[in-house]
């Protein structure tokens, strides 16, 4: 079921709820907007949309909502619908780095006919005791989401998009560890970033100190010609 953050989003991008939930071949696209462009939005793992996205850009101008959690308040209620419980902020903020965690397994960006939106938002999570259907591990299940505000709206087309955005600044050679000190994320998050810049051609392995991979930007296709000739 769509949540209502979902649902807010939907309307942020189209505010024409005539042009939501729109039938393209066999597929239901979130929203169009007026210039045709097919908006999907991805509350949850990107990779479950991995499929449909690559066979939409095939013909279509695509883009792909990816809202992170900057902030999230936690407002716990007696029932669903019931009384407040309790209500506090989660110590656990996202930031644009975890948008890698994703891209491992999206595997289509960048793309000529995909943009990528990136929110940084502030969000409450409705939680709920567990019912019957929730595991019974589980001290509690999330009722809705919904938004509070964009803190930030983040559009990517390109690779370089997405470095100029994580405000990365290395020397000419570089390892994981020198990502984790521009950008201080942890070493394991830095690892799929090159991992994910890596596979979109934008840095390259150019050597290793011991055990750990160097890594250095790529040049422009142009730049490589060039040089060759």
């Amino acid at each position: 079921m769509a949540t209502l953050l979902h649902q807010q989003l939907k309307q942020h991008y189209v505010s024409d709820s005539d042009r939501h939930e729109v039938a393209v071949g066999a597929f239901r696209i979130d929203a169009v907007d007026r210039r045709g462009h097919l908006i999907e939005i991805q509350c949850a793992s990107l990779s479950a949309i991995r499929d449909k996205i690559r066979t939409l850009v095939e013909d279509h101008q695509v883009i792909v909502v990816k809202p992170l959690a900057a902030r999230k308040k936690i407002v716990t209620l007696k029932r669903a619908g019931g009384d407040i419980v309790s209500a506090r902020y989660s110590p656990i903020r996202q930031s644009l780095p975890h948008l890698f965690l994703e891209l491992v397994h999206f595997g289509i960006f960048p793309h000529p006919r995909l943009r990528l939106d990136v929110l940084l938002t502030e969000q409450e999570e409705i939680r709920v005791p567990p019912t019957a259907r929730s595991s019974w591990r589980k001290k509690y299940s999330v009722d809705d989401r919904k938004l509070v505000t964009v803190q930030q709206h983040l559009k990517l087309k390109t690779a370089s998009d997405l470095w100029k955005a994580m405000d990365l600044k290395v020397a000419g050679e570089f390892t994981t560890s020198d990502l984790v000190q521009t950008k201080t994320m942890p070493r394991w998050l830095a690892q799929k970033a090159a991992w994910c810049f890596s596979r979109m051609e934008f840095i390259e392995p150019c050597g290793k100190q011991g055990n750990t991979v160097v890594y250095r930007l790529r040049r422009p296709v142009r730049q490589r010609l060039r040089k060759a000739a």
